[in-house]
C-alpha cells in the first residue's frame, strides 16, 4: 500500500531550481543572500511582510531557460509549532510541482521536515488529481533531525491510510495482514482462537458480521535490554454502523476511521526500530466490524469479558470499550507490562468538551498523565487531562452483570468520563492511560499538516513519549 508523500532529500541549493524557498525574520532579513533585483527588505516591506509563520512572498526570478520562483517565508518565533506552519505552507504552494529546494531556518529541523512532508499527504483511490511536490531537498539541514521527521512522517501518513481505507476493503483480515507487514514480531487470533482463549468482547462485537474478528499482537524488543516494558492498546473497529444500535446515515459515514487507534498502534510499532526507541513495547489491536445482522449481539444481552467480568450491553454502539476491555484484561493478566495506554476513537461526548483540535488523556498515574500531556505538546498532538470522577462510575452498574456497558439512566451524563471508568475497570492496578481520540481522529479540512480524512492523531505523541529521554 502506498503512502503519498513527497520525497525528501539533503543537499545544497540545487543550481537548477526552479523552486526556491528562503525564509526570513521578523526584522525582513533572508537567510540567504539572493538576487531579486530589488532589495529583498524592500520587496518585503512592499507586500506588507511580517515575518509570521506561514506567511509567503513569491518571487518570479528569471533562469536561464524561462522563469523560476523564490518563496520568501516567515517562520515567526522559531518555535516548533511556528516552523511546522511555515513548512506545511510552503508544502502546499508547491502543491503540483516536480521539486522544492528550502533552505531550513534554525531551529527545530524535525518538525519542519515532519510538517512538511505530512502536508504533502493525500489519499485518493483512482485518479489522483493535483498530486504533491514531487521532491523537497532540504538546503543546510542537519540529517539526522531530517531522518527523524521523516520516519515520523511516514508513520503518521500510514496510520492514515489504514484508517482511511474503504470499511470494503478495511476487514478485520485485511488489518491483521497489514500489521504483519511492519517488521517486528506478530501474533493474531482468528475467530476460533478468540473464542477458545475467551474474548468475549471482541467475539460478540464481531459476530453481526461476515468479516470475522481479530485480535493482533505485535512485540518490539529494543537492541539494548530494556528496562521498562509498555503495552499500547487500539481500538480497531474496521466499520461500525453501530450494530442493532443503528447510527443515523451521517454519522455513518466518517466510521471506517473508527479503528484510528489501533492504525496509530501499528505505525507506532512500525517505526520504533528506525527510531531506536530504548523500551520494550508490545501493541495490541482489537479488531472487528460492527454490523447488524440476524446473528449481531442484542441490546441487554450479557457477555463474558476476557478474564471472566461480565457486561451487560444496553448499546451495540458502544462497542470500542467491549474489544478494548478484552485487549486490557489480556494485557494485564498475560503481559506484565509496566505501563498500559490505550488510544481510542471511542466518544462522540469528548468532542463536545474539547472540540477537535485538542485530544483527551484520562489516567490513574500523576505521573504518566504528565508525560503524555508534555509529548502531545512537543509533538503537536495536543492532549488535556480530563478527570476520573468516581461518582460517575455508580451509573455504571447493573442489576443482572458486574457492568453495563453505557450509563444506566441519566443521572451523570459526561459519556467520555464513563466509557474511561468502564475501561480502568479491566486495565489493572498498574499505571494506565486512556486517550479519547474522537475528535481529533478525523479533519474535515485540507489545511496545514492536515488532509481531510485522518489524521493520524497519536503516532507522533506516543512515539515522542517512547524514544525521547
Amino acid at each position: 500500500m502506498p503512502i503519498e508523500t513527497a520525497a525528501l532529500v539533503v543537499a545544497d541549493v540545487p543550481a537548477d531550481a526552479d523552486l526556491l524557498a528562503v525564509p526570513y525574520s521578523a526584522e525582513l532579513n533572508p537567510a540567504l543572500a539572493v538576487d531579486l533585483h530589488v532589495p529583498v527588505a524592500d520587496l518585503l516591506a512592499h507586500y506588507e511582510a511580517k515575518g509570521e509563520a506561514g506567511e509567503i512572498v513569491d518571487v518570479p526570478v528569471a533562469r536561464a531557460d524561462g522563469v523560476g520562483r523564490v518563496l520568501l517565508y516567515g517562520v515567526g518565533d522559531g518555535s516548533p509549532a511556528a516552523l511546522r506552519r511555515a513548512a506545511a505552507a510552503l508544502s502546499r504552494r508547491a502543491r503540483g510541482k516536480a521539486r522544492l529546494a528550502v533552505v531550513v531556518p534554525a531551529g527545530d529541523v524535525t518538525a519542519f521536515a515532519e510538517a512538511a512532508l505530512l502536508a504533502t499527504y493525500f489519499f485518493k483511490i483512482g485518479a489522483p488529481g493535483k498530486k504533491p511536490v514531487g521532491e523537497i531537498t532540504f538546503v543546510g539541514a542537519d540529517e539526522q533531525g531530517v531522518r527523524r521527521g521523516r520516519i515520523v512522517a511516514q508513520a503518521v501518513a500510514l496510520a492514515r491510510d489504514l484508517s482511511n481505507m474503504p470499511g470494503s476493503v478495511k476487514t478485520p483480515a485485511w488489518l491483521a495482514e497489514r500489521a504483519t507487514e511492519q517488521g517486528v514480531t506478530a501474533r493474531v487470533w482468528d475467530e476460533e482462537q478468540l473464542k477458545a482463549d475467551g474474548f468475549g468482547g471482541i467475539v460478540a462485537v464481531g459476530m453481526g458480521s461476515v468479516n470475522p474478528p481479530r485480535l493482533i499482537q505485535l512485540s518490539y524488543t529494543p537492541a539494548e535490554p530494556a528496562t521498562r516494558h509498555v503495552v499500547l492498546v487500539g481500538k480497531g473497529i474496521t466499520f461500525d454502523s453501530g450494530g442493532l444500535s443503528l447510527k443515523p446515515t451521517a454519522n455513518m459515514k466518517t466510521q471506517k476511521t473508527d479503528m484510528a487507534g489501533g492504525a496509530a498502534v501499528i505505525a507506532v510499532l512500525g517505526a520504533l526500530a528506525e527510531l531506536g526507541a530504548p523500551v520494550r513495547v508490545t501493541g495490541l489491536i482489537a479488531a472487528a466490524e460492527n454490523m447488524p445482522s440476524g446473528t449481531a449481539q442484542r441490546p441487554t444481552d450479557v457477555i463474558k469479558q476476557y478474564g471472566g467480568r461480565t457486561v451487560e450491553v444496553l448499546n451495540t454502539d458502544a462497542e470500542g470499550r467491549l474489544v478494548l476491555a478484552d485487549a486490557l484484561s489480556y494485557a494485564d493478566a498475560e503481559l506484565d507490562p509496566d505501563v498500559v495506554v490505550d488510544i481510542a476513537t471511542l466518544t462522540g461526548a469528548i468532542t463536545v468538551a474539547l472540540g477537535r483540535d485538542v485530544g483527551a488523556v484520562y489516567a490513574t498515574d500523576d505521573d504518566l498523565a504528565e508525560q503524555l500531556v508534555t509529548a502531545g505538546r512537543s509533538s503537536d498532538d495536543k492532549l488535556w487531562r480530563m478527570p476520573l470522577i468516581e461518582d460517575y462510575a455508580a451509573g455504571l452498574r447493573s442489576s443482572v452483570a458486574d457492568l453495563a456497558n453505557v450509563e444506566i439512566g441519566s443521572t451523570y451524563g459526561g459519556g467520555s468520563i464513563t466509557a474511561a471508568l468502564f475501561l480502568r475497570e479491566f486495565a489493572g492496578k498498574r499505571p494506565w492511560a486512556h486517550l479519547d481520540i474522537a475528535g481529533v481522529g478525523r479533519s474535515s479540512v485540507d489545511e496545514g499538516v492536515l488532509t481531510k480524512g485522518a489524521t493520524g492523531f497519536g503516532v507522533r505523541l506516543l512515539l515522542e513519549w517512547l524514544t525521547k529521554p
